[in-house]
């Protein structure tokens, strides 16, 4: 969101008081943050911001709005969180196993394609996906505890953002693997 669109939005939220303007917009993007994640959606800060994106593209209509300014962001919000769901339903859930019949061309070129794609996350990124799925059972519950305790987030956050991670990975291996001429799916 450009500066100019915050300050309309801003205004649009508050006219009379920014301060409260910037309060009012951080309770409802964090309400909406919480809305998202509690409903599944593993990309809740980016919907949250697409969902303040279209309300900021139809301010010039809703300069006359004398509803209150919250349940409508969360009504926009609903919406925009639909969609994020249609769109994910059409993207690859994830790689399907390669065929027992595949040449090793194929499973190295995967390989090759997730370490390039693991090179492009950030470290902790990197140690996040690596960490939370290794060990079993016992050993692997205990294995995240330590993970989450280590970043400071809970559990579910925890397993939110490896979620995000592990889709942003697949995607890009699917991609990759495109690129190098081999079908995926």
């Amino acid at each position: 969101m450009k500066d100019n669109d915050l300050e309309r939005l801003l205004a649009w939220l508050n006219k009379d008081d920014r301060e409260q303007a910037a309060r009012s917009y951080e309770n409802i993007r964090r309400r909406l943050i919480r809305m998202f994640m509690s409903r599944g959606c593993y990309e809740a800060e980016d919907v949250a911001d697409k969902t303040f994106d279209r309300i900021t593209s139809k301010l010039d209509q809703l300069q006359n709005y004398e509803g209150t300014r919250e349940p409508y962001c969360y009504s926009v919000g609903a919406l925009v969180l639909k969609e994020w769901f249609r769109h994910i339903d059409k993207r690859p859930k994830q790689l399907p196993p390669p065929p027992p019949d595949s040449d090793w061309k194929e499973r190295e070129q995967r390989h090759a394609c997730l370490d390039e794609c693991m090179k492009k996350r950030t470290s902790e990124d990197q140690t996040v996906i690596l960490e939370y799925y290794q060990q079993e059972k016992r050993a692997k519950i205990d294995s995240r505890q330590r993970l989450a305790e280590k970043y400071g987030i809970s559990l579910n956050a925890l397993r939110i953002k490896a979620f995000r991670i592990r889709a942003t990975l697949q995607e890009c291996v699917f991609e990759c693997m495109k690129r190098n001429g081999y079908e995926i799916g």
